[in-house]
């Protein structure tokens, strides 16, 4: 008998993805390798490549099996709740073992193989006649260097072709010298640190070794730079001691703690809740005690105290000894909300986005891996924190599409949710005051409990709502993005020191450029998009691909000088306001002015302060956002998600719509919110500056299950992408004459409606085009079977080389 390890090997293809058989060697028996990354041989070249053990047992061996070659990492990486969520991803989502395993650990962890050189130091080798002028170029920088140096390093500093084989052959002849190693993005950052030995000096110290002597000997263990600083002395005092064997030296590892002053800021806050909070506390913490794995739905008005609600069950959780988890949608959000648990957590709170660094991100999962942080705040990722006992999780703002991930693994963050508090046994909570329709469906069905807050917390009250008929503003000669009616209530904010927030879902400064002589829309050349322009940087821009050029006055197409602009963006709405109000002080926050990982934080900082009167933006500043002193939100063009071609049009319309209402008028202040639209008789915007989300999902699931669209069946996306239009599209319909035969044979019991695969709503995005497949079903082990066969298939069959596909269940869009 003899134990075998089961590996997942890094970057195999999805139809050859599975564990393989590894022997344990007798040196690693015992040791416990399930979580750890190995290195293995792979394939018939037996090529060397990262792997994960997912599993070791024992058996009778019936064939040879290859050995592990070496056990990377000292303690496993993955928990068995690791090990278990990475397979059943991998069943749900369609993706390899190592692309769920890349979302469980932070990117600066992973291990990448490389192969270095050195020179071969022999006596026959130093004679470089019988080599080429750039071999010997190639052995004289090695020989310049004590150690052995990245291949591509070599190839860059003499400026070889990355295809060049000159290494190799070098290394053949015998005057190089080939390794393998592993080495990891992003190394632990340490401290040099000092320590006397026990034994006390032996020998006579100068004044200057005595003073750090004596430092050592009160304070303990101290960095080196500690103890320059406070013994006046240079490193090379400290060296000296060293080489005299009056203390050691030492490196240790500290944190790269983006919020290092976090302790600082904490301060008791005592919650008062209303009768209505607390009764919905009172139910979720009973649901909590149960302990069952059960999910809760917080559905409350804008401004209702949801968040006070969190943080009192949070106490509790805590108090019990378990971890929590609390995600927000958007990374706009994040700096207030981790202001706000670090007031009340201190450094109890990781924090996890994308604005942080890999290092800081490392150092944050790793600080909850230990134990020294049991919160975890941030967007989507924050969901796989490597927490040991959870007991709490909650999604903010539930229904936003960007806890849908666009790319493989397709995840939503709240399945993933939902599975690990099945795992641990604890709470989900859901929480917004417009829920997804699917979440409000499983509440009023029974499948999650509900809670409602249907008033404003205190004093605070809904804003009042107008609704501008741009028409008649056209009609009147204004073409302003400004409204007469938003224009005044402006004036009457600024004259009252009250805040502004402006809403308009288009950053740039026009939409499109087009030629008035022949019609002609600036596109990109490598999308089938048009392009926006942008004034900061007087250049056409693709938001798909990122491709500019600089503006021009001139057709592409027919050569005369009639291109004009079109459309406006928040660049062209943030000049027509200053124009407007020359004295206000405005902040425009769009993706094109919070590109550095502070930006948010300080200009909401700056905005908080009251330090601008007006904040214009996209999207991020109509979610989470909580200012007492704004009582005026105004929205630009309330019609642009009203008639997508996606079913979630008016649902996505809806919410972003009560969301930015919702800013106005959140604290001692009455508010009031303006909605300017083209088409002000369509009952979406009404309901949205009522604030009547049970209307809307009264209309809504109605349309629902007439379409049949989700919660009344689930929608999978079948992608199709590649360089050849026509061969994209054969490729999609080579994958429904295969559904078609697997439903009328082995899966004939599923029922299916399939439509008809047609070019995506972007035919093409940088030089890809891209078609798309739909198929309304119910997402089962056995639908999920018959794609994943189908799947291996395609992939496998040569007639489709050049067209990749992929699977996104329940898309956020469709593409």
């Amino acid at each position: 008998m003899v134990t075998v390890a089961k590996v997942a090997v890094k970057n195999t293809v999805y139809h050859f993805d599975k564990p393989f058989d590894y022997l344990v060697p007798d040196q690693l028996l015992g040791r416990n390798l399930i979580g750890c990354r190995v290195k293995v041989p792979f394939g018939t070249a037996n090529t060397e490549r990262i792997g994960m053990v997912m599993a070791c047992e024992t058996v009778e061996p019936t064939a040879p099996i290859k050995s592990i070659a070496a056990v990377l990492d000292k303690a496993p990486l993955l928990s068995d709740e690791g090990i278990a969520l990475v397979s059943w991803m991998k069943q749900r989502y369609f993706c390899t073992y190592f692309d769920a395993i890349g979302l469980l650990l932070p990117t600066g962890i992973n291990l990448k193989l490389t192969v270095r050189f050195s020179f071969h130091a022999t006596p026959g080798n130093c004679d470089l006649g019988a080599l080429t002028a750039e071999e010997k170029k190639v052995v004289a920088y090695l020989m310049g260097r004590k150690k052995a140096q990245d291949k591509e390093a070599i190839l860059k500093a003499l400026a070889l072709p990355e295809q060049s084989l000159i290494l190799e052959e070098l290394a053949q002849k015998g005057y190089l010298k080939r390794q393998n190693t592993t080495v990891r993005q992003i190394g632990d950052a340490t401290q040099r640190m000092a320590r006397l030995k026990e034994e006390g000096p032996v020998c006579k110290l100068t004044v200057k070794q005595q003073a750090v002597y004596d430092l050592l000997s009160e304070s303990g263990p101290a960095s080196v730079k500690e103890v320059c600083y406070f013994s006046g002395t240079t490193p090379a005092v400290v060296n000296t001691l060293a080489a005299k064997g009056v203390l050691e030296l030492y490196e240790e590892e500290i944190d790269r703690n983006p919020y290092v002053n976090a302790e600082s800021l904490r301060q008791e806050q005592k919650i008062v809740l209303s009768q209505e909070q607390q009764t919905a506390f009172d139910r979720m913490y009973s649901l909590y005690r149960e302990r069952a794995g059960a999910v809760s739905l917080l559905y409350g008005v804008t401004g209702s105290g949801k968040t006070s609600v969190f943080l009192r069950l949070i106490d509790q959780v805590q108090a019990e000894g378990d971890g929590v988890i609390v995600m927000v949608p958007e990374i706009s959000l994040t700096p207030q909300m981790v202001f706000l648990f670090h007031c009340r957590y201190g450094k109890n709170v990781a924090v996890f986005h994308s604005g942080l660094t890999l290092a800081e991100r490392l150092d944050e999962w790793k600080r909850v891996r230990r134990g020294e942080a049991t919160i975890a705040v941030g967007t989507r990722s924050a969901v796989f924190a490597p927490l040991d006992n959870i007991g709490l999780i909650i999604m903010d703002e539930e229904q936003e599409g960007t806890y849908k991930s666009e790319s493989a693994p397709r995840y939503h963050a709240r399945d993933i949710a939902k599975f690990r508090c099945s795992y641990h046994k604890a709470l989900l909570v859901l929480a917004s005051a417009t829920p997804s329709v699917e979440s409000f469906y499983n509440a009023l069905h029974n499948k999650y409990q509900l809670n409602r807050l249907s008033t404003r917390y205190g004093q605070a009250e809904l804003p009042d709502v107008k609704i501008v008929d741009m028409n008649n503003e056209v009609e009147t000669g204004n073409t302003t993005a400004v409204s007469r009616t938003l224009y005044q209530a402006l004036h009457e904010n600024l004259a009252a020191r009250r805040q502004s927030i402006i809403l308009l879902n288009r950053r740039g400064y026009h939409t499109f450029v087009s030629c008035r002589s022949c019609g002609y829309v600036v596109t990109c050349p490598n999308c089938s998009i048009s392009m926006t322009y942008h004034a900061a940087n007087k250049r056409l821009m693709c938001h798909y691909c990122g491709y500019s050029a600089p503006f021009q006055t001139e057709c592409p197409q027919c050569h005369s000088n009639k291109v004009k602009y079109a459309g406006a963006g928040t660049q062209r709405a943030e000049e027509q306001i200053q124009e407007l109000f020359p004295a206000a002080r405005i902040l425009r926050l769009d993706a094109d002015t919070t590109m550095s990982k502070t930006d948010y934080e300080t200009k909401l900082g700056a905005f908080s302060r009251k330090e601008y009167d007006l904040m214009i933006g996209t999207q991020m500043v109509a979610k989470g956002l909580d200012f007492e002193n704004v009582t005026l939100v105004g929205v630009l063009s309330a019609d642009q998600e009203l008639y997508s071609d996606d079913y979630r049009s008016y649902e996505r319309t809806f919410s972003l719509l009560t969301q930015v209402v919702g800013r106005s008028g959140r604290g001692r202040y009455k508010g009031t919110a303006i909605i300017q639209t083209f088409t002000p008789e369509n009952a979406i915007i009404h309901l949205a500056a009522q604030q009547n989300y049970d209307h809307f999902y009264e209309n809504e699931i109605l349309l629902r299950q007439t379409m049949l669209y989700p919660p009344f069946s689930d929608i999978c996306l079948v992608g199709f992408v590649g360089v050849s239009a026509s061969k994209v599209e054969k490729g999609a319909h080579v994958f429904l004459a295969a559904l078609a035969a697997a439903m009328k044979g082995t899966f004939s019991d599923q029922p299916l409606r399939v439509l008809q695969p047609t070019q995506a709503s972007v035919f093409k995005v940088n030089q890809k085009y891209r078609y798309k497949l739909i198929i309304k079903c119910r997402n089962s082990v056995r639908f999920r079977s018959m794609v994943d066969q189908l799947l291996k298939n395609f992939l496998a069959d040569r007639r489709n080389t050049g067209v990749s596909i992929f699977i996104d269940m329940n898309p956020d869009m469709i593409m």
